[in-house]
């Protein structure tokens, strides 16, 4: 961590590299450096989520499509995705996600329900539309979700994510880095009536052994990583990649040298 170069060799001190085995395309697993293992790592090594819990995830990137494979992967019931991106919800869905809410659509129950009433669990038309999106999911899972993660880096939507858990147990993992400066703020009675809201790092991955782990799980074909590999492109296209990525039009794009 803390290395971010465009290089051909990197010098490196042993503990910070991690050996791989050596049939695994790079290609594809360079991309567990960094988004994979911090959106798998954060479901499976910090949150521990349990086989049936209801999760929701706000930002449906790179990160945030780690986390909702790595939901599925542990069987997780509900997913819920949250995304100013419609464009982004065919994706998450091919990873794991169950419904879908765009938070500038709320008022209209059509287009948060996703799934429709046998996924939600009630009638499109009954009952007044959510306000907001902490009342859509609430009323997705009948009081709130068991795990929520943040992954874009907003503390607006950080204070969401954290609102939107179930009172006594609901737990908000913050991965989004926020910019610097910022403060979260939230009323304390969402902490005393049992919430938990905690941050995560790399996905509490240990890199020597945990890296290894996630590269066999994508080898097994546990893990999808191929498709969040968007774009490939030399060096010379580097510009075009961070163009892409601002403008949201990437998940992943990878540079190769020639």
């Amino acid at each position: 961590m803390g290395t971010s170069t465009f290089a051909n060799f990197t010098v490196l001190p042993e503990i910070a590299v991690a050996k791989i085995r050596p049939d695994a395309p790079f290609d594809k697993v360079c991309t567990i450096g960094c988004g994979v293992t911090t959106g798998v790592g954060a479901v499976i090594f910090d949150a521990k989520i349990e086989p049936g819990s209801n999760i929701a995830v706000f930002g449906l990137g790179n990160i945030g499509l780690n986390v909702i494979q790595a939901a599925r992967m542990v069987g997780a019931d509900k997913i819920i995705g949250v995304d100013l991106n419609n464009n982004r919800a065919a994706m998450a869905t091919k990873f794991g996600m169950t419904h879908f809410i765009n938070p500038a659509e709320i008022g209209a129950r059509e287009s948060w329900l996703g799934g429709g009433d046998s996924q939600a669990g009630m009638s499109p038309g009954s009952g007044p539309a959510p306000k907001n999106v902490v009342e859509a999911i609430q009323d997705l899972t009948g009081g709130g979700v068991d795990y929520s993660f943040e992954c874009i880096g907003n503390v607006q939507t950080m204070r969401q994510a954290l609102e939107c858990c179930h009172k006594g147990w609901g737990e908000s993992v913050i991965i989004g880095v926020a910019g610097a400066g910022k403060e979260i703020s939230t009323r304390p009675f969402q902490l005393v009536t049992g919430r938990v809201w905690r941050g995560s790092a790399f996905g509490g991955a240990r890199g020597r052994t945990d890296v290894p782990k996630i590269v066999d799980w994508y080898m097994q074909g546990k893990l999808n990583i191929d498709d969040l590999v968007t774009h490939t492109m030399p060096l010379e296209q580097i510009n075009t990649a961070f163009a892409l990525m601002r403008e949201g039009k990437s998940i992943r794009s990878v540079v190769l040298y020639s």
